[in-house]
């Protein structure tokens, strides 16, 4: 399997058997549901390069509006998460100097994420683990929408983070360990 497809295949392994399954975005299944997550893999690990990139999947969702989400995976450059923290904020800032703040809204993933104030090791920090660093595009009206049709969206958060912790960090381990393992042929 091409290494790009792979990369794509954890990830989405990732949503369904993680996000979607243990409910960790009650939005997920809808969008699982119709295959209108779009995946797209940056193997470039310059920030310069993969901001193109990210501003190329927002100007392909103001295109498509079937495509409900992008998640942007970025396989390469990115495993240190303070590095990849830097990436965050220089996206966010794109986002806004392009005009795209209120239209889209950045959620980010990756292997070793830590809560701020958090220790390393607190089982809450799976609630934004991911195969690989993600920047993940989401529409801020879609997301209106659906906090509207739901009952206390304030207890989002706070729900992951006791499910986490009941849960342990090696469950999570072993749940991303899973995602990531290719079936072998027969």
């Amino acid at each position: 399997m091409p290494e790009q497809q792979q990369y794509i295949e954890h990830t989405a392994n990732w949503v369904k058997k993680v996000i979607m399954k243990y409910n960790l975005c009650p939005f997920a299944r809808r969008e699982v549901e119709r295959a209108s997550i779009r995946y797209v893999v940056v193997e470039e690990h310059k920030p310069k390069v993969v901001l193109q990139a990210l501003l190329a999947e927002c100007r392909l969702l103001d295109e498509q509006p079937e495509v409900e989400t992008t998640l942007v995976i970025l396989p390469r450059g990115f495993e240190g998460f303070y590095a990849y923290l830097d990436l965050v904020d220089l996206a966010d800032e794109l986002l806004f100097e392009q005009g795209f703040e209120g239209k889209y809204q950045l959620a980010s993933f990756h292997p070793d994420y830590c809560f701020d104030g958090e220790l390393q090791n607190d089982a809450a920090n799976y609630t934004n683990r991911s195969p690989y660093p993600t920047l993940h595009l989401i529409r801020e009206a879609s997301i209106e929408k659906a906090l509207a049709d739901y009952d206390d969206p304030e207890s989002i958060p706070e729900c992951n983070i006791h499910f986490a912790r009941r849960k342990g960090s090696d469950f999570f381990v072993q749940l991303l360990t899973q995602c990531t393992q290719t079936p072998k042929a027969e």
